[in-house]
């Protein structure tokens, strides 16, 4: 395999643009901690839809990785009716 066809991350390998990846690769890492915060409370779709303020198909979305269907913002939203908190690194590209 050649140098050219190595990627970062499987988002930098689908995605048409660098930023494309960056979006999705943190919209893949929010929805990774809501599913193991639900995973790890124990909660059942319908709490956990009531806890986030969204549905439960709507968390059933989320709990299937359906991450076409979530922006950042509502993910975001979500951690925080969670009882979560985002912290932000931003660094250099490679």
């Amino acid at each position: 395999m050649s140098d050219e066809n190595r990627f970062e991350s499987v988002w930098d390998a689908i995605e048409d643009t660098p930023a494309q990846a960056a979006n999705m690769r943190l919209r893949s890492q929010l929805m990774m901690a809501l599913r193991d915060h639900i995973a790890r409370e124990g909660l059942t779709q319908v709490r956990a839809a009531a806890i986030l303020g969204i549905t439960q198909p709507r968390v059933s979305d989320l709990m299937r990785g359906r991450i076409d269907l979530f922006a950042i913002e509502s993910l975001v939203t979500m951690i925080a009716a969670a009882g979560l908190q985002v912290e932000l690194q931003v660094a250099r590209a490679a």
